[in-house]
């Protein structure tokens, strides 16, 4: 069985770092924790490493968001990963800044991201790790919200919730999705000063 995790996001260097890119970020900080590279091919950046005898793809689409099912279903053929080793990582104005909601299913909730997945696979049976922004804007303005960088007195916690998100796609892809959902699901504690 092979697992393909793929991060949300836009390419560009104006949407590095932004509340709409914490998919991108957590596939970051997956590359980084195994010491793999991303590399451009078909409709996205691919990276990939083994996990107890399992290829773990991640992915980063360069369709922009409202695209990313392209990427997702070519992604899913070309590395022959079925349903239940898909897990897409991406970002949730409803949940408070510093949360991870794992899910198998659902719906996509007004994500648009998360929509055109839905639409390109024809179902909603897919595990998804929602990352919550927080929701801190005026009425009318949250498409300027979610394409604004994360302020930097939230640096420390972004930083110990990323890998903390990072940590449950590992635990995904050996432990399953049910010990995941246990282990993972709430919100990174603030850190002491």
């Amino acid at each position: 069985m092979s697992f393909l995790i793929v991060g949300l996001g836009n390419i560009g260097e104006k949407y590095e770092g932004t509340r709409h890119n914490i998919g991108f970020d957590v596939a970051d900080a997956l590359a980084e924790k195994k010491n793999v590279q991303f590399k451009p091919d078909r409709l996205g950046q691919i990276a990939r490493f083994q996990l107890g005898g399992q290829t773990v793809y991640l992915l980063k689409p360069n369709t922009f968001m409202n695209l990313s099912g392209d990427a997702v279903k070519l992604w899913m053929e070309k590395t022959g990963t079925g349903l239940a080793g898909l897990m897409v990582v991406t970002d949730d104005l409803a949940l408070p800044f510093g949360s991870i909601r794992i899910r198998g299913k659902g719906s996509a909730g007004g994500h648009n991201g998360l929509t055109d997945v839905e639409i390109k696979l024809k179902t909603q049976d897919y595990a998804r790790m929602r990352m919550g922004i927080g929701s801190d804007f005026p009425k009318g303005r949250q498409a300027e919200y979610v394409l604004e960088k994360f302020p930097s007195e939230l640096a420390v916690q972004k930083h110990a919730w990323v890998t903390k998100a990072a940590d449950a796609v590992l635990c995904f892809c050996s432990r399953g999705l049910a010990i995941t959902m246990n282990q993972y699901n709430g919100t990174i504690e603030a850190p002491q000063v």
